[in-house]
């Protein structure tokens, strides 16, 4: 029998969700434009959209919700936020923003110029966006296995060196004001990067003077893989690999939504005096103070308390098999995912679930749209719909895959919701024949698109 591992907590409080009928779940599809982020809530059933503030916080974090200060300077939960932050990651300059895309921004909207090139493992899709808004070039050079969803390489978030190493020596430091590692890699399916990789990736930058930024908003299980995966790690306690990791880094950016445990928040931290400088001036312009920045006393509050929860290897090892225990179930079914699995989410591998379904038609939003048909459950599409783009020739440029995101919500739903959404998922796959391919037929510009487009069926599904 395979290992139970108990959620490490009780529930006080539930919320009833509704299975509303196909007819209607039908109506609400063709209201939406066949975009799932445009579904009300409560015509979802089953919502693994994103893990991005959807999670449930703790009694803790809702008791300390009632010490929030609400000044609207120097409120005393800055001063626990700023303390967490710097104790966490050894950044001295903390910068609180409404959420990880503000962050971004800021960061982008000060370092970037005509030219500029940020290499990462995988940027994510508002992180490409705001480097692409402020004329910089984004450059995805994940390894081959982490382009290969059947791999069972366990550190596919890895960055190529030599690929990394190529960039450093034809561009150097006057083009790339920083480089990036996404921790763990979402777009690339929520896999880890080794601490071998980050100690490499800081090495070969150091010549350069060229400072190493993470994309930190699954910094807590990254680093429970590299636990549970790297040797040498498996004695450490999960805080002594956050401190381990952080000390390779120059600054980050966080999506606290993510392992801050919370529903809105993030920050930028960093140690460079000059561009905190410049940073903070922005943030006072367009977010608010800066021991706010765009969030009231109280969501400090619950960040500082969820930064110090997420460390909990109770929590960490219950929420990454949560995940497995789904990813194992489409497996016994024969569906299609990538591996191994990663941190958040199982991604469906669309182009094996419906190889007849070319990139130019979105197999992973004919999953998504008809997933939700189906069964009331709300998934993204991780493939061309949302990153392709025209190549300097004009010609579209695909990813390397086409995935479906199931992204799984902390602390919000049962194994028994998740055995729904497998056999959910099951019962597609056995109708893929019949499935057709999508085209956009309005809002289909930008780098952002998935947000806001409206498609079609090329034929009736």
């Amino acid at each position: 029998m395979a290992e139970i591992i108990p959620e490490p907590f009780r529930i006080k409080v539930v919320e009833p969700i509704h299975l509303i009928d196909r007819e209607a779940r039908e109506q609400a599809l063709q209201k939406a434009g066949y975009n799932v982020f445009n579904i009300p809530s409560e015509h979802v059933f089953i919502d693994l959209l994103t893990d991005s503030g959807t999670g449930a916080m703790s009694d803790n974090q809702w008791a300390g919700l009632h010490l929030g200060d609400e000044a609207y300077a120097c409120c005393r939960n800055w001063f626990h936020f700023e303390h967490q932050i710097q104790a966490l990651t050894g950044l001295q300059y903390v910068i609180p923003t409404h959420q990880g895309r503000v962050a971004e921004n800021l960061l982008f909207s000060v370092v970037c110029r005509p030219g500029t090139m940020i290499p990462s493992n995988n940027h994510f899709d508002t992180t490409r966006a705001n480097i692409m808004a402020n004329e910089g070039e984004p450059l995805d050079l994940v390894i081959a296995e982490g382009r290969d969803p059947q791999s069972l390489y366990p550190f596919k978030g890895n960055i190529d060196l030599g690929r990394l190493d190529a960039v450093l020596k034809t561009h150097g430091a006057p083009k790339i004001p920083l480089a990036m590692l996404t921790l763990t890699n979402n777009s690339g399916g929520g896999q880890p990067v080794s601490m071998q990789n980050i100690k490499a990736v800081k090495e070969m930058l150091k010549p350069y003077q060229i400072p190493l930024f993470f994309d930190a908003c699954r910094f807590a299980e990254n680093a429970y893989f590299i636990k549970v995966r790297e040797s040498g790690y498996s004695h450490r306690s999960i805080e002594s690999i956050v401190h381990e990791m952080f000390s390779y880094a120059d600054g980050c950016t966080m999506s606290a939504k993510k392992d801050g445990l919370v529903n809105m928040g993030g920050f930028l931290a960093l140690n460079d005096a000059r561009l905190a400088e410049k940073v903070k001036a922005k943030l006072i312009l367009i977010e608010g103070f800066l021991t706010y920045g765009g969030l009231a006393g109280r969501d400090l509050e619950a960040i500082a308390r969820g930064l110090a929860e997420v460390l909990d290897e109770n929590y960490l090892t219950y929420r990454i098999a949560q995940v497995k225990y789904l990813a194992d179930l489409l497996d016994e079914y024969g569906v299609p995912c990538l591996k191994p699995t990663g941190g958040h989410a199982v991604y469906l591998d669309a182009r094996r679930f419906l190889p007849r379904i070319p990139p130019a038609h979105f197999p992973g939003q004919t999953i998504v749209t008809q997933l939700y048909l189906e069964a009331g459950v709300r998934s993204v599409e991780v493939g061309s719909f949302m990153f392709a783009h025209p190549g300097p020739d004009g010609h579209m440029v695909h990813p390397d895959m086409e995935l479906v995101r199931l992204a799984i919500p902390r602390r919000v739903y049962t194994h028994a919701q998740l055995a729904y959404v497998a056999h959910a998922v099951h019962e597609l796959y056995q109708k893929r024949d019949r499935l057709s391919g999508m085209r956009i037929i309005s809002g289909g510009e930008g780098s952002l698109r998935h947000f806001t487009a409206h498609l079609e069926y090329l034929s009736k599904s």
